[in-house]
């Protein structure tokens, strides 16, 4: 099986066929240096950090329709790593803006109950 993903879109930015997932994204035109291009939204980027700076080809299908194929780029473990911590502090970011009533102050008496249950533990700073 190769290693492709295809989003098929026509040129209003929609999906040529109807989705039946969150994996729908309009574009919009927009000029890079001298050239033509299409602006995907940043919840592609978040939703598809494999697909961030992908390169591929287009494949013109009709008059109102593109085939889109994108290599996925391989990531590092470390890049995975910091992905999903990223992901992670945006979900606390968000939850903290939406929910301000939910927070709570960090207490001194939390710092010394997480210090004593990591007490003991090696940390390996490779």
């Amino acid at each position: 099986m190769p290693n492709n993903s295809t989003t098929r879109f026509d040129k209003r930015g929609e999906s040529a066929r109807p989705s039946r997932s969150n994996n729908n994204y309009p574009v919009s035109p927009a000029k890079i240096g001298n050239q033509d291009g299409y602006r995907l939204p940043r919840a592609f980027s978040r939703d598809h950090p494999e697909l961030v700076g992908a390169s591929g080809h287009v494949e013109v299908l009709d008059e109102n329709t593109l085939l889109v194929r994108l290599k996925p780029i391989n990531k590092t473990e470390s890049e995975r790593d910091d992905v999903m911590m990223s992901l992670f502090l945006d979900f606390l970011m968000k939850s903290a803006v939406e929910e301000p009533e939910s927070l709570i102050t960090y207490t001194n008496q939390m710092s010394q109950e997480a210090n004593e249950l990591l007490a003991g533990v090696k940390i390996d700073e490779d």
